[in-house]
Order: C-alpha cells, then sequence, then structure tokens
C-alpha cells in the first residue's frame, strides 16, 4: 500500500524523526531537509550458481564504469557462482523508455537477474512534483512486474545523486538541493515498490549523497562524486556504485583467508586458493579467486576508485583477503607479500589485516586488469549490440548507405518476405560477443604469489 505523500516528500521531515522509520541523518544543516526512508536490511546471498544478470539503467550505466566493476568482481571474486553479464545502458532512458524494449533487448537473452538503475531523468532536474512521482511509481511497478513475470528476480536501485546544476536543464525554479530532494524521494518509491512486491533494493542516492560530502570536506569544494558536469559520475561515485548494487547482491565479501602459525611454521590458506611451498618462512601461493584491485592512485581524485575506498566500508564489506599471524612473539613484523613490504604490530597481525586494502599494487594486478580489459571490450560490443544494431539497422533502406562492416553483413539477413530476420541477427551478434565472453576465461588464470613475516 502506498505511503500518505506526506511521507514519500524527503522536504517534509517530520517534526519527530521515528528511527525505525527513517535513516539515521548526519547532524550537519546539509541534510537537515532530507528524509530517507530506512532501506530494508537483507544480506542473504542473492545470486545462484549460473546466474545470468542483466544491469540495467540510463547512461550512467552506459558509461559502464559501475556495470565493468562489477562484473569483473563477480568474475574473479566471486568464480565459483559462474555468473555471466549484460550491461543495458542507454542514454536519456526512463523507466518508461526501457518498459518499451524490454522484451527485444533483454528478455530476448534470457536473464535469470537484474538490476535496475533509473530515475535520473525521470525526475526532468525539476523540483518534485506529484505527477513525476506517481509516473515513476507505476512504470517502476510494471517493469519490476514484468521481470517476475518472466521469472526474473530484481534488484531495484535507486538514482543517484546531483553535484551541480547540469548545463543542459534550461529554466529550471529549482536549486541542486531542490533537485537532489526530488531524487531521494524516488529513492523512497524504489523502497515502496521493493517492500510491495517482495524484491531487493540498492541504495545508490543515500551513501553517494554522504560521500560526496565527506569528499568535498577531505578534499575540496571541486571533489564531486557525482561527476563534473554534476550527473555522470567518475571512478569515485561510479564505485559507490557498484558497491550498492553488489551489497544488495549479497555477495559474502570473503575472498580468502590465510592463518600463519609462527610457532609451527606452517600455514592454512581458504577455499579458493592452495599452498604450493613453503620454504624458510616464504610461503607460495596459487590462487584461483583474486581480490578486487585498485592501483594507488590519487585519494583526493573524484576520479579514483581507491578515493571512493576511503570514503566507503568497500574493502571491509567487499573484500577481504585476510592474513592473520598467530603466536607472533616480536612487537612487530615485517609482512612481505611478493616485492611490496609493510609493517604491523603483532596485535594487528593477531586480530587479522586486510592484504587487499593495504596493499594498493599488489601480485594480482596485472592479471586482474587483463581481466577487467576484457570485460571492458564485451561491454563496449553490448552496447553497440543493442543501441547501434537492434535499433538502427532498421532504419537503413539500402546497404550502402551503412559505413559499419559488421551492420552492413547484417543487414543482408532477410526472412523469406524479404524483411530483417532479427532471430537471425541476433544470432549472428551473439556470434560475435561468444569470442568477447571467452577472452574473459581466458584472462582469469590462477595468480601466484608469495608471502613472508619477519619479526623486526
Amino acid at each position: 500500500m502506498r505511503l500518505n505523500l506526506f511521507v514519500l516528500l524527503c522536504c517534509a521531515v517530520p517534526a519527530v524523526a521515528d528511527t525505525a522509520l527513517f535513516e539515521e541523518k548526519p547532524t550537519d544543516a546539509f541534510f537537515a531537509k532530507y528524509a530517507p526512508l530506512k532501506a530494508p536490511a537483507d544480506s542473504k546471498p542473492l545470486l545462484k550458481k549460473g546466474d545470468r544478470l542483466a544491469i540495467i539503467g540510463d547512461s550512467i550505466t552506459e558509461q559502464k564504469k559501475y556495470s565493468r566493476m562489477m562484473e569483473t568482481y563477480l568474475t574473479v571474486c566471486t568464480p565459483e557462482l559462474g555468473v555471466s553479464v549484460r550491461q543495458y545502458g542507454w542514454s536519456g532512458e526512463r523507466v518508461p523508455g526501457f518498459l518499451a524494449r524490454m522484451t527485444n533487448d533483454c528478455l530476448r537473452f534470457a536473464p535469470t537477474i537484474a538490476t535496475t538503475c533509473y530515475g535520473m531523468n525521470d525526475h526532468e532536474y525539476r523540483p518534485y512534483e506529484d505527477r513525476i512521482g506517481r509516473t515513476y511509481w507505476d512504470k517502476s511497478e510494471a517493469m519490476v512486474q514484468a521481470f517476475k513475470a518472466n521469472k526474473v528476480r530484481v534488484v531495484l536501485g535507486s538514482p543517484g545523486c546531483v553535484g551541480r546544476m547540469p548545463t543542459w536543464v534550461k529554466g529550471t525554479n529549482g536549486t541542486v538541493e531542490d533537485l537532489n530532494l526530488n531524487l531521494c524521494t524516488l529513492r523512497n518509491i524504489d523502497i515502496e515498490i521493493a517492500r510491495d512486491h517482495k524484491t531487493r533494493f540498492a541504495d545508490v542516492f543515500w551513501p553517494m549523497l554522504q560521500a560526496g560530502y565527506v569528499g568535498k570536506q577531505r578534499h575540496g569544494a571541486d571533489y564531486a562524486i557525482a561527476g563534473k558536469d554534476g550527473v555522470h559520475p567518475d571512478w569515485a561515485g561510479q564505485t559507490v556504485m557498484a558497491y550498492a548494487f553488489l551489497k544488495s547482491l549479497g555477495v559474502s565479501g570473503d575472498i580468502g583467508t590465510y592463518t600463519l602459525d609462527l610457532k609451527k611454521g606452517r600455514m592454512k590458506v581458504s577455499k579458493g586458493h592452495k599452498l604450493v611451498t613453503g620454504d624458510e618462512g616464504e610461503f607460495q601461493i596459487e590462487s584461483r579467486r583474486y581480490p578486487f584491485c585498485a592501483t594507488n592512485e590519487v585519494l583526493s581524485s573524484d576520479a579514483s576508485i581507491r578515493s571512493a575506498m576511503s570514503l566507503i566500508p568497500f574493502n571491509q564489506d567487499l573484500n577481504r583477503l585476510v592474513l592473520v599471524v598467530k603466536n607472533a612473539e616480536a612487537g612487530s613484523y615485517a609482512v612481505t607479500w611478493n616485492e611490496a613490504t609493510r609493517k604491523y604490530s603483532a596485535a594487528q597481525l593477531a586480530a587479522g589485516v586486510n592484504l587487499a586494502a593495504d596493499f594498493a599494487v599488489n601480485p594480482f594486478w596485472e592479471s586482474f586488469n587483463r581481466v577487467d580489459q576484457a570485460v571492458k571490450a564485451k561491454q563496449e560490443y553490448e552496447t553497440k549490440q543493442i543501441k547501434q544494431i537492434f535499433h538502427e539497422l532498421g532504419r537503413f533502406k539500402s546497404a550502402d548507405a551503412i559505413k559499419d562492416e559488421e551492420m552492413k553483413k547484417l543487414f543482408a539477413l532477410r526472412d523469406a518476405g524479404g524483411k530483417l530476420d532479427w532471430d537471425a541477427i541476433a544470432a549472428a551478434t551473439e556470434r560475435t560477443r561468444a569470442p568477447l565472453v571467452e577472452a574473459i576465461s581466458a584472462a582469469f588464470v590462477p595468480v601466484t604469489h608469495r608471502l613472508k613475516v619477519v619479526a623486526e
């Protein structure tokens, strides 16, 4: 049942906040007008072995950053699940736009699970109006129902936030805060739909708004979590988005644990890793599960993945490759991981240190990057497959007007009546996509690395 309008409106902050209903807010006046509903808490694993994941959204999804992070993460951090991924970003799209192309573009490939991220265009870059909210609710609900009717599990993602008034917005009578209050309202609507239809919800808006505020406090006014144009996030904002969706999918974040007993001189490793040798205190490990890698980028840059990792608990929640050292008698130790060394106290090592967080450049980086580049190439083709081939090929009158060689060949695929044979065209594009999928698997190889712990 729908909430009363005064609850949905983010600018209508209740006189006495119900902590059971609303998210806890920072005390700073910047957040005073926001009344974000408490996001549903469900950390149970949602992904199933062999799932086919569709990542759906507007131009922010079409940037192929958070979607790329998600696919690379699922490939190397949870390889046992064997999840396959497609991205369906479409610039300028609203929920009604996706509904119109849902069967042709998405359901055609039989996804088993889908994440959606709409609202940025649906909010019309203006102060909230009931008309906006009702349209967004009706169309989003229809989208969820259509997915469920096709046995597709859904993660309904909220829109992100706005950082500045976009240059393409003309004649608005609102402020950046008004736009964000509108987006917060759409977020609240997403929560209500998710509750009504028993689907997952991914909170993009609230973590992004808070991370952007903290980022400006730490790094200055130019730090733009929502991107320099105010809408399209660079890597920092996209990392917040990837975090929100991966959390909603219920991934455990346990990449692995290495437990070293210094007294016995032995190491145990968890599933996904194999101890190869342990000579003279140096342990060689073969890993078939990677941590998520981000190079040692500048933390003050909103173009940095590691910058976002300093603002949100990405490594703590999603990226734990832990070294535990027992029976340490010295006060401190040097941990050398291949060529890099960090120092820890015995107490820190006994509690466990997260190698994935502490070693920015680590033994997995090169292999991780090869997988990530293969994911990038595949997702780039998926944009061409859907946006160009499926939606532009039918507009041509003759092959002579087509410059792209692949599209020119596809134009020749006709049925008995002389019309474009879309099933044949889809099958042909899948044959082109297949080697790109295989390249990801080929890039994902075991990594052998060395760990040594020496008393200082």
